[in-house]
């Protein structure tokens, strides 16, 4: 089987590190990859955004089953035009991506099917949405959603009316996200811990991957601006069995009963960003593609071979169990100076020799330049260890994290403390 990997960042090699198990693959190919991809791969010089060169791509190499990593493509409807012509492909159709493409389609959703969510206001203009910050109804603090695509970035956290005003001014009047904040939500804020769970799902049947927690602030004591993700733990505490029942009853099995009813073609994933308050688990958004950097955890902590559940999902038929490693997996995100901010791009990377056999390293912001491993991203890489318990696995990607260098690196000293 010959299966193309769309997508270039610690996802997506995370995704290639997985498939290059399995048995039935003869070729990876991943575009366009990065450093790390290529170590399992091959990677082809096309933009995950570039519709048309992977579907002539595909046609032409014969590809067996195509998997999509970054959600951007997916919203676009590269599902639909390969489905379009016979190629397998894993991921929803242009309809259910929008179910992470618009918050405010989101939002829709769950209420029309009775998803726990948190209360909330939708705004296509800054003067409306200014005005109900001024009347009774609004109560901070509350959080300010930009509605479409916001690479991670769109949601702002709002302390007291002052900073909702600035937040509004900042996606609404700046055009901060672009076009992504031509509207709003402006939502309750839930008090809580959040968790992240992943569900592999053809749009009839299921199956529930590992739990995860990411850590989204830049700095330690998740403090900072919000980023795509500084680090994550699998599997993500405080979620037991008897809460992952209540989860799959209450929020899983309604939604996939949502998209029965709406006629939503959906094969693919969906990952459910989750807040656990002292009333329940409530949903704080889907993402349709596997997480980053919960991926990075995910996937070692599969025991089984992940590709006949990809192929049976992309064929509408889902089958399959997964077999999971009763270990604790954490991993370390590197981070480039600056981000989320503007930061510098092209600086060298040095490994030590003493990085650790038991650390696995993924590649997300890093290229090939004159020969040399360079930095060109925000989020650089991240090292994931495994271990009996969260304290061995800490230490085994805190090992693997501290033998890697690059001028200004950051990254956080408490993912998956206690």
């Amino acid at each position: 089987m010959k299966v193309l990997v769309v997508g270039g960042g610690g996802r997506e090699h995370a995704l290639c590190w997985k498939i290059a198990s399995s048995e039935l693959v003869s070729h990876i190919f991943c575009a366009p990859g990065n450093p790390g991809t290529a170590e399992v791969g091959e990677n082809v010089p096309i933009e995950a955004g570039n519709l048309d060169a992977l579907l002539e791509f595909a046609l032409e190499n014969d590809i067996d089953l195509t998997v999509v990593g970054p959600e951007q493509p997916l919203v676009d409807g590269l599902a639909d035009r390969f489905r379009a012509v016979g190629l397998a492909v894993f991921g929803p159709s242009r309809t259910g991506a929008i179910l992470e493409g618009s918050k405010v389609f989101a939002k829709e959703f769950m209420f029309r099917h009775g998803i726990p969510t948190a209360a909330s206001h939708t705004f296509d203009n800054q003067e409306d949405a200014l005005t109900f910050l001024s009347s009774d109804d609004a109560e901070v603090p509350l959080v300010v959603k930009a509605d479409g695509l916001a690479a991670g970035k769109g949601v702002l956290l709002c302390e007291d009316l002052k900073s909702a005003e600035s937040a509004i001014e900042t996606v609404m009047g700046k055009r901060a996200f672009g076009e992504a904040g031509a509207r709003v939500v402006l939502e309750e804020f839930l008090v809580g811990v959040e968790a992240s769970i992943h569900i592999i799902t053809d749009g009839k049947s299921y199956v529930v991957l590992p739990t995860a927690k990411d850590h989204k602030k830049i700095f330690d004591g998740e403090k900072g601006p919000n980023t795509g993700g500084m680090g994550a733990v699998s599997p993500a505490p405080g979620v037991n069995e008897s809460l992952l029942s209540t989860i799959e009853y209450g929020i899983i099995q309604s939604f996939i009963n949502g998209l029965r009813q709406d006629e939503i073609e959906f094969r693919g994933t969906v990952f459910f960003g989750l807040m656990l308050t002292k009333n329940g688990p409530f949903v704080l958004e889907f993402n349709v593609r596997f997480g980053d950097p919960e991926s990075q955890v995910i996937f070692p902590r599969i025991e089984s071979d992940i590709v006949p559940i990809l192929a049976s999902t992309a064929a509408g038929n889902l089958s399959g169990k997964l077999v999971l490693k009763e270990e604790v997996a954490v991993t370390v995100v590197g981070a480039s100076a600056g981000y989320p901010g503007a930061y510098r791009k092209g600086l060298s990377i040095r490994i030590s020799p003493d990085f650790p056999d038991s650390a696995t390293l993924f590649h997300a912001g890093t290229k090939m330049a004159d020969g040399n491993l360079v930095t060109a991203g925000g989020r650089v890489l991240a090292v994931t260890g495994m271990g009996r318990d969260v304290e061995q696995a800490r230490s085994v990607a805190y090992h693997g994290i501290d033998a890697v260098r690059f001028d200004g690196m950051v990254y956080r000293s408490d993912i998956a403390k206690a």
